[in-house]
């Protein structure tokens, strides 16, 4: 899953290349994308090449490769009108008391429903979270107090933590995290990540636990955390 950004840079560069068979330049990719930086479309770039969908070709200016197009597009497909699904509900936004967990007599059979909510990055940030897609019901000694919800994790950032693509990231809600804290990190109130916590000064880094990826470092506005990881679930 793309942001409307970044599937408006893919589909920009995708076109250029059919026109005239030479990438755009940055200064043409911020004008079209009405950025105000050129950090901006290096973000996106490195975005897509990260996630497969374009390639940049090694000792040449201006070269990128489209690999490929999201599955939901044509290659003809206007990007514009693209939203990608954001979680509803209370994430991102203040939160309430969480609900009564059940217990173990009751008659779920002692298990306590998880909302599964789409997918997380574990690589670069996308916009990734859904509408709730279904429940998974786990034991109360798994998860203990608080409200939980799941994530399926996409990317392979994290996999010296122990973390997998596939893997299914079940969150406790929290918006503090301590160092060192692996989190749900909300980038600039549309891009979720999965990625480690740190304090830079009074910068926040995400860190990855892959050395193939550079950790990332934001100023305290544009990060706000959404909950932190208490278990996984794989599947073999």
């Amino acid at each position: 899953m793309l942001t409307r950004k970044q599937l408006e840079l893919l589909m920009f560069i995708n076109e250029r290349l059919k026109e005239s068979g030479v990438p755009p330049s940055f200064d043409e990719m911020k004008e079209a994308l009405d950025l105000a930086s050129k950090s901006g479309i290096h973000r996106l770039i490195m975005a897509l090449e990260e996630r497969g969908f374009i390639r940049r070709l090694p000792n040449r200016a201006r070269a990128l490769e489209v690999v490929k197009l999201p599955d939901c597009l044509t290659p003809n497909a206007p990007p514009r009108g693209f939203s990608p699904s954001v979680i509803q509900g209370s994430l991102g936004r203040p939160q309430h008391a969480p609900a009564p967990r059940p217990s173990a007599n009751d008659d779920n059979g002692g298990v306590v429903p998880v909302p599964v909510m789409g997918k997380i990055a574990a690589g670069v940030p996308i916009s990734a979270i859904e509408h709730q897609t279904r429940t998974l019901s786990l034991p109360p000694d798994m998860i203990g107090n608080g409200e939980h919800y799941a994530l399926e994790v996409e990317g392979d950032s994290m996999i010296d933590a122990g973390i997998f693509d596939g893997d299914m990231a079940v969150i406790r809600k929290s918006d503090t995290a301590n160092m060192g804290d692996i989190v749900v990190a909300l980038v600039d109130d549309e891009e979720a990540t999965l990625k480690r916590f740190r304090r830079k000064g009074a910068s926040i880094a995400l860190e990855a636990a892959n050395p193939a990826y550079e950790t990332r470092i934001f100023g305290p506005d544009r990060v706000r955390v959404q909950g932190k990881l208490v278990g996984l679930i794989r599947r073999y």
